[in-house]
């Protein structure tokens, strides 16, 4: 496990992975801890306070970027969670199967969905939270539902 990225066992963490400087604030806006923050011009690249971040995950669909995950280690250490936005129709159901992939839509390793967020504030972005194998929660960025359901 990796206690750098996740605080400690059971508690998520957001990850930011907004590379590029354009003017963008929604993430900053709807914390509602103030974890977020834009240092600077609103260009600048968002930068994420830990001690603050609960891992509550507003800031998930809040991004137009679809740029931030929670990732939750498990307390047996062998299992994560990644929360993340899902836009893709139909939408997986609880305890579907499928694969984890990275951010080039490569194939990790086996996903299952533990739940799916949809609100009417979230326009259209659902938080979908997968779990994985906790070495590849670092790597896995998205969902793909396996047809076979294996």
């Amino acid at each position: 496990m990796n206690n750098k990225t996740s605080g400690h066992p059971g508690k998520g963490l957001a990850v930011l992975e907004c590379y590029e400087e354009i003017p963008c604030d929604p993430c900053r806006d709807i914390c509602p801890f103030g974890a977020i923050s834009i240092p600077g011009l609103i260009t600048d690249i968002p930068q994420l306070d830990r001690l603050l971040c609960t891992g509550c995950g507003r800031c998930i669909p809040a991004c137009p970027g679809q740029a931030i995950f929670i990732i939750t280690y498990l307390p047996d250490e062998k299992k994560a969670r990644i929360s993340l936005p899902y836009e893709f129709l139909p939408y997986p159901t609880t305890g579907q199967k499928g694969w984890g992939l990275d951010r080039k839509g490569r194939p990790v390793c086996r996903a299952k969905v533990i739940s799916l967020k949809l609100n009417k504030d979230y326009d259209h972005t659902a938080v979908l939270t997968i779990e994985i194998p906790s070495w590849h929660a670092r790597e896995v960025r998205f969902f793909r539902r396996s047809h076979d359901d294996n």
